[in-house]
């Protein structure tokens, strides 16, 4: 692991809130993913199951996490089971986890490996009355390769006809939308690596530099403080670019006059970290581009201020539409009679702001939660209006990651410079 290793209390704490809620005498099971092949010997980088880290932290592949509460035996209660170690995977790929390592990882005591796999989970299957098994039900998933959960699923069923079967995703989504204090912990450092990679480009930043420029020196700052780099794919989208939500090319150069969005964040620990800025290209905004800057900040510390323990989804996009409503009547760009005559399911404000204002953040960027619920204490959102103008090659998003708290909120990316003074100030020291 390139990260610092982290407190295995966390995932303690996640398997408690995870198996506190399921049924009596079950068993769930969980895998990693599978290491993707590209062509002829070579392979993608690993990256894990989200699940299987979020209740162990075994970030290695091949590794299955069985979770029986109820079993007799103690040491049966939370099995991990690894790929076993030799001195041939030792000299060409690095060893393995050992018992000892996985232990203080991620606090399970009972170990084994692969080989002993069958042979166990069958003595504790006989034992239970249903089996959890997991899936890909995020809203935004759209899967169509076969996973290796999947394979172990039909495994299951195949061997286990006679069992329950449950699903864990919806005990999942109500328990990774609240985040615990330990996991809070590891997304501020995510936040601080990002924080010290925007402030590395403004310094940077200068007209004539490529986007790809500024997204290598993003990956030099992520990776000297120990993040394996990017928590998805960088969005740096210079002048009429920004106008294309997910425009990853991030190949052309940077003019004069133009603005830069920036959808870029650091990964650490697993966790995320998702923020969006816009940066003058020559350290000054226009007029116009202030103007429409400042409207796009007015909705955003707005929405911040609304996100509160309480409030529903549904309910909070929907009065972060009327706050961009109200700006872009201001701006010109719409019109009050189209506002009255607006289709409900799409209002007049979505011509120049058409997604959403929040996502749920995590281990995934678009992770785990429940749309269903009241906001409560603990959670984390992004919050990143946006106005986008085609026709003036303009496009505009702000985006901080805000942990809802009792009172209101922490703001974790607070200190990348936000408004157009701080962001001019910034740019001509």
């Amino acid at each position: 692991m390139r990260y610092h290793q982290l407190n295995s209390q966390l995932f303690v704490e996640n398997r408690k809130k995870f198996t506190s809620l399921l049924k009596r005498n079950s068993l769930a099971i969980f895998t990693s993913n599978d290491i993707y092949p590209s062509s002829a010997d070579g392979h993608l980088p690993f990256k894990q199951h989200s699940d299987i880290l979020y209740l162990s932290g075994a970030d290695q592949e091949e590794s299955i996490l069985v979770l029986f509460p109820d079993a007799h035996k103690e040491s049966l209660r939370e099995v991990l089971f690894l790929k076993e170690t030799n001195e041939l995977i030792a000299v060409w790929e690095g060893a393995k986890f050992s018992e000892e390592q996985v232990f203080n990882i991620s606090g399970i005591k009972t170990v084994f490996w692969l080989s002993e796999f069958e042979r166990v989970f069958n003595e504790m299957a006989i034992n239970a009355e249903r089996i959890y098994l997991n899936g890909n039900e995020h809203t935004r998933a759209r899967v169509e390769t076969e996973l290796r959960q999947d394979r172990m699923n039909t495994w299951i069923k195949e061997h286990y006809q006679a069992h329950e079967f449950e699903r864990s995703q919806p005990i999942l989504h109500r328990i990774r939308g609240t985040k615990t204090m330990l996991e809070l912990e590891v997304m501020r450092k995510a936040a601080e690596i990002t924080i010290k990679g925007y402030k590395r480009i403004l310094k940077f930043m200068k007209p004539g530099v490529w986007e790809y420029e500024l997204e290598a020196e993003f990956m030099h700052e992520f990776l000297i403080n120990r993040s394996r780099g990017f928590a998805y794919t960088p969005i740096i989208a210079s002048g009429n670019n920004a106008n294309v939500l997910h425009y990853i090319e991030n190949n052309d150069q940077c003019k004069d006059g133009d603005l830069v969005l920036f959808d870029v964040g650091a990964e650490y620990g697993n966790y995320t970290c998702d923020v969006t800025r816009c940066f003058p290209v020559n350290g000054k905004f226009t007029k116009r581009q202030t103007e429409v800057y400042n409207a796009v900040l007015r909705v955003h510390e707005g929405a911040i201020t609304l996100l509160r323990p309480g409030i529903l989804l549904d309910d909070y996009h929907n009065k972060v539409g009327d706050l961009m409503t109200d700006e872009l009547l201001k701006l010109g760009l719409i019109t009050k009679n189209q506002v009255a005559n607006e289709d409900p399911a799409w209002p007049a404000y979505k011509k120049y702001f058409m997604h959403g204002t929040s996502h749920y953040l995590g281990i995934d960027v678009h992770d785990y939660g429940l749309w269903t619920i009241p906001v409560e204490e603990g959670m984390v959102f992004t919050v990143e209006p946006g106005i986008y103008i085609p026709e003036e090659g303009l496009g505009i998003r702000i985006e901080d990651d805000i942990v809802v708290t009792k009172e209101g909120h922490e703001n974790l990316t607070r200190d990348i410079p936000k408004t157009v003074e701080e962001i001019e100030t910034f740019m001509a020291q």
